[in-house]
């Protein structure tokens, strides 16, 4: 006898994905009317020197600095080499 595991219930959200242009053109329209209160905000929280408004400010002027991360296993840093097109190892 062969039992189902369930994947047939794996579907996802059918509402997930990226949105239609349409609904992002109407989506912005709806928030364009906001946009010189949203400014205004954001100049009075940065006038105040509140970090998050500054944050918020510099992710989108300067875009987000690039992240690295350090890895270490047992006190050792662990190296990964990728040798991508090549054929040697």
């Amino acid at each position: 006898m062969i039992k189902e595991d369930g994947r047939k219930n794996n579907g996802g959200n059918k509402n997930a994905g990226r949105k239609s242009k349409a609904e992002e053109i109407k989506l912005i329209e709806r928030l364009t009317p906001m946009a010189d209160a949203a400014y205004d905000a954001l100049k009075k929280g940065i006038d105040k020197g509140d970090y998050k408004f500054v944050q918020l400010f510099f992710a989108y002027y300067a875009g987000k600095p690039k992240e690295s991360k350090d890895i270490t296993s047992n006190g050792e840093t662990v190296q990964t080499i990728i040798n991508l097109g090549t054929g040697e190892e």
